[in-house]
């Protein structure tokens, strides 16, 4: 589910700037909250390599196709896109 709203979010970022290729993006991961309710209960530590697997599987086929996503682990309860490299 993460894994694809973050593709969704850089598809659209693509789109909105006019971008045929993204070469890498940096990502910022801390605890995810499951149910996005609020509840500490449902937070879940997200593990980097099936992340990087729900990237590449949901971006193949898409101008992400070939992006590499370095992914760093964070405090907090959130992730973001901490910069989107382009040549």
């Amino acid at each position: 589910m993460l894994a694809k709203e973050i593709v969704d979010v850089l598809l659209s970022a693509a789109k909105e700037k006019n971008l045929a290729k993204i070469d890498s993006v940096d990502l910022e991961i801390g605890s995810i909250a499951l149910a996005h309710d609020g509840y500490p209960e449902h937070t879940e530590d997200i593990s980097i390599e099936n992340l990087e697997f729900g990237l590449k599987s949901i971006a193949h086929n898409t101008l992400l196709e070939n992006t590499v996503f370095n992914i760093k682990k964070v405090a907090g309860d959130n992730w973001k896109i901490a910069g989107i490299g382009v040549k």
